[in-house]
């Protein structure tokens, strides 16, 4: 009886307390995309209320694709600098801020605060600074190679994004790190001095070790964010030009809601999906083995 009062109590408590937002996560998550892979499976344009399914038709399509996996292409060189760039900076900033400093928490509100900054408006500031401010200054100090528009050249508008994302996103990698240094115990720190270890040696033996459980969470969230970067992809350069920034996100978006043919840009996102799992499946379990115990 006392366990049938038990189990009743433990439904009732998980219904009361975790039930909302496990039908807010069925609902928004689980359902939609449940019913994404289906619609994949079938030729929608997401308008009519008449489709045929096609079985993996759109898959393969998906896959004979060239545009496609351009913009694969794209997307891995994107991720590939921004997940690099961003947490190095956020490190050396982290680094530097989580010293005894005047003005440390100022500095570190300043760096957060462009990642409280929505994409669009993000990207549209940016646009005017690499459309108008940047070649502004090089005209003036007559300066030929920033005298012209980082977007208007295909491999500058490349890193014009990239150097957006990475400045969004560091100050929020940051503050993940500096709850990294704070978890490292003084005593390690101060056994290694009274050893004569140099800072470097202390870097390298102490600190990166003890600071990998924030370099695996740090590397999953910007790894997550630029494969999923949608908004500052349209606001900065709108995969222009010559379709050389389209990224894979804006690429499914287009082809989903632009071209009319949801079907083959389900499949596309799905596939996106995957490479995503797969990536940040072998990123967590290196990191994780890199990781030590304290």
């Amino acid at each position: 009886m006392r366990k049938e009062n038990n189990l009743i109590n433990k439904a009732l408590n998980y219904i009361v307390f975790a039930g909302p937002c496990t039908v807010a996560f069925l609902t928004v998550m689980i359902v939609p995309f449940v019913i994404g892979i289906y619609l994949s499976l079938s030729d929608w344009d997401g308008i009519s209320n008449h489709y045929v399914f096609t079985g993996f038709q759109n898959y393969i399509s998906s896959f004979d694709d060239k545009q496609f996996w351009n913009s694969f292409i794209i997307t891995i060189k994107f991720v590939l600098f921004g997940v690099i760039f961003t947490n190095i900076i956020a490190f050396i900033l982290a680094l530097l801020l989580s010293k005894p400093m005047s003005g440390s928490n100022f500095y570190r509100a300043s760096f957060f605060a462009p990642n409280l900054i929505g994409g669009i408006i993000l990207g549209l500031i940016w646009r005017f600074i690499f459309n108008e401010g940047i070649p502004g200054i090089g005209q003036k100090l007559n300066l030929p190679a920033i005298s012209t528009s980082f977007l208007s050249m295909p491999q500058r508008a490349l890193w014009a994004l990239i150097i957006v994302f990475v400045w969004q996103m560091s100050g929020y990698m940051m503050i993940i790190y500096i709850a990294g240094f704070m978890n490292i115990p003084k005593e390690l720190i101060e056994a290694a001095e009274i050893d004569g270890a140099t800072g470097f040696s202390k870097l390298k033996n102490i600190i990166l070790p003890m600071v990998m459980p924030s370099f695996t969470v740090c590397i999953f969230l910007t790894l997550q964010r630029a494969f999923m970067t949608y908004d500052i992809n349209i606001a900065l350069t709108q995969g222009g030009p010559f379709n050389s920034t389209e990224l894979v996100a804006m690429r499914v978006y287009n082809k989903a809601f632009i071209s009319e043919q949801y079907g083959i840009g389900q499949a596309e996102a799905f596939i996106l999906f995957l490479m995503v799992v797969i990536v940040t499946m072998f990123q967590v379990y290196f990191s994780k083995k890199a990781e030590v115990e304290v």
